[in-house]
């Protein structure tokens, strides 16, 4: 199925590695431009180059912090000297290590840290890249959650508390925007194989087991499989999909709703 996005700008935050490189290049595989975003010049330059070489579009380095306002300016005026962004999709930093208990997050400086990371940043990049959008009148924003934020996981309360955030940003967001031809949907992953495209997994094996068992599935998700549905949210066919969170988590997620 063509995605209808074949030419179209679309930029990808954190896309020096992991689910932000392998959604650039899905985004990619379909014909659309990239712009990847991240604070390491020199793996973020090699993904660009790797994804112009194999895909054969356009792909542009831009290195920066997604907190930092004046990197978030120069990111909106190279998007805006390519036609500006026609897909945005917003991947944010982990929560502060090591994984606490909810009782035990008492240093308000990893609250502060996980705010800034998860929440915050996307909100800058948001601010920069959506005023472009509406004035097409046409867009796509993509936000990448946790299953957390639907059922919250042990030890995961710095990243339930701020992936639930930018679900609501982005639901509120998604009301504000819809008439302007914008959409706002969020992908929400959990038990994804961490090795594709990196040949090596971030699970030992034990862990990997345990991942498998918590799935319905008995399995863990492919990267192929969640970048496919971060690319048909931002195709041309899902234009009367907005204000939703996806799920792609082999069913793990128990609610109805």
């Amino acid at each position: 199925m063509d995605l209808g996005i074949r030419g179209k700008l679309a930029l990808v935050t954190a896309s020096s590695g992991g689910m932000g490189r392998n959604i650039a290049h899905a985004l990619a595989a379909e014909g659309a431009n990239v712009v990847l975003f991240a604070r390491t010049a020199e793996k973020l330059e090699a993904t660009a180059a790797e994804i112009a070489q194999r895909h054969g579009v356009q792909a542009t380095a831009v290195t920066g912090s997604m907190l930092d306002t004046a990197d978030v300016e120069r990111l909106a005026a190279q998007l805006q000297s390519q036609g500006g962004a026609d897909i945005l999709v917003l991947v944010t930093g982990r929560p502060p290590n090591p994984l606490r208990e909810t009782l035990e997050e008492t240093e308000e400086a990893r609250w502060n840290e996980a705010y800034q990371t998860q929440l915050l940043s996307a909100i800058n990049v948001v601010n920069g890249v959506i005023p472009a959008m509406v004035e097409k009148g046409w867009g796509r924003i993509v936000a990448i959650t946790s299953a957390s934020a639907k059922q919250p996981m042990a030890t995961h309360a710095l990243s339930t508390v701020f992936r639930a955030g930018v679900t609501a940003y982005m639901k509120g967001l998604a009301n504000e925007v819809a008439a302007k031809g914008v959409t706002v949907n969020c992908v929400a992953p959990a038990l994804i194989d961490t090795s594709h495209r990196t040949g090596a997994s971030a699970y030992t094996v034990e862990q990997a087991e345990h991942r498998r068992k918590l799935s319905p599935s008995g399995r863990m998700g492919t990267q192929e499989e969640f970048c496919g549905v971060v690319a048909f949210l931002a195709s041309r066919q899902a234009g009367f999909v907005t204000g939703s969170t996806v799920a792609v988590d082999g069913g793990m997620v128990a609610s109805l709703f």
